[in-house]
């Protein structure tokens, strides 16, 4: 693709409880991550008179994909999700390593293979959009947090997160769940000295009383406070240790005893 010269905007649509429609906006287009549900994609469209020209798909679970039929019966764009999930609709599957190209809002994306909260799960990496970079997570990485073990082992989203752990520290990080303040409590749990941890989390119950988003968060933000990227912290094998009864053997098992204890936390 050339040199973009489109102005692209990312549009947070909200839908049931905390969960985030992402949309892509340029030059009358839109992209949208993630439709769990049909009704605020079509509300924008009808609104703003953009034309829907893609949507793209983290994973399989309904809040993410539930828009999909409604949304295809009247724009039959591509759809973009991953290989190894069953989900309806999916013209262009992906398995990681791939780099597609959305010319009509100008963006490009590497594809990222990140199970582990599902077996086929991806992320979809912008490297040049917007100013930072932007990484689409679904629900892999969180503000602070990260997603469930439903269908994979601990040692996949480990290895996930070490792969999104290793983006350039600016990209911004859209996830598809308000979850950071519920996430810092635990943090802090896992690291009560820690200074980064305390004033994000003041920063963040601010932005939350306001009615602020807390998403996008950034890379940067998330090295530094959040535990479940922060396996070699000190603080954190500690805490490991702690709930393990002994030192963890390595990142995996210091991942995996700070999974478990957020699953009861």
């Amino acid at each position: 693709m050339g040199e973009n010269c489109f102005v692209i905007e990312i549009l947070a649509l909200h839908a049931f409880d905390d969960n985030y429609i992402w949309l892509l906006r340029a030059g009358g287009h839109v992209a949208v991550v993630d439709p769990g549900d049909a009704a605020p994609v079509l509300r924008h469209l009808e609104t703003s008179g953009d034309r829907l020209c893609a949507i793209l798909a983290t994973h399989h679970h309904g809040d993410h994909v539930g828009g999909l039929a409604e949304l295809l019966a009247r724009f039959p764009v591509p759809v973009y999700g991953p290989v190894l999930e069953n989900i309806p609709g999916v013209s262009q599957p992906l398995s990681g390593g791939e780099h597609i190209e959305l010319p009509e809002i100008g963006v490009e994306f590497d594809i990222i293979a990140v199970p582990g909260h599902t077996r086929g799960h991806i992320a979809y990496y912008g490297p040049s959009l917007g100013d930072d970079g932007a990484v689409f997570c679904g629900d892999t990485l969180f503000g602070a947090g990260c997603g469930r073990l439903f269908e994979g082992t601990p040692a996949q989203m480990q290895d996930s997160l070490a792969k999104l752990a290793v983006l350039p520290a600016p990209t911004l990080v859209y996830c598809a769940h308000e979850y950071t303040q519920s996430n810092l409590r635990f943090a802090m749990a896992v690291e009560p000295g820690s200074i980064a941890v305390q004033r994000r989390s003041e920063n963040t119950a601010r932005d939350r009383a306001a009615g602020r988003a807390t998403i996008p968060t950034s890379i940067h933000a998330e090295l530094a406070t959040n535990p479940f990227l922060r396996w070699d912290a000190p603080a954190v094998r500690a805490a490991a240790a702690s709930r393990l009864g002994h030192v963890p053997a390595d990142a995996v098992e210091t991942f995996t005893a700070i999974r478990e204890w957020k699953n009861r936390f």
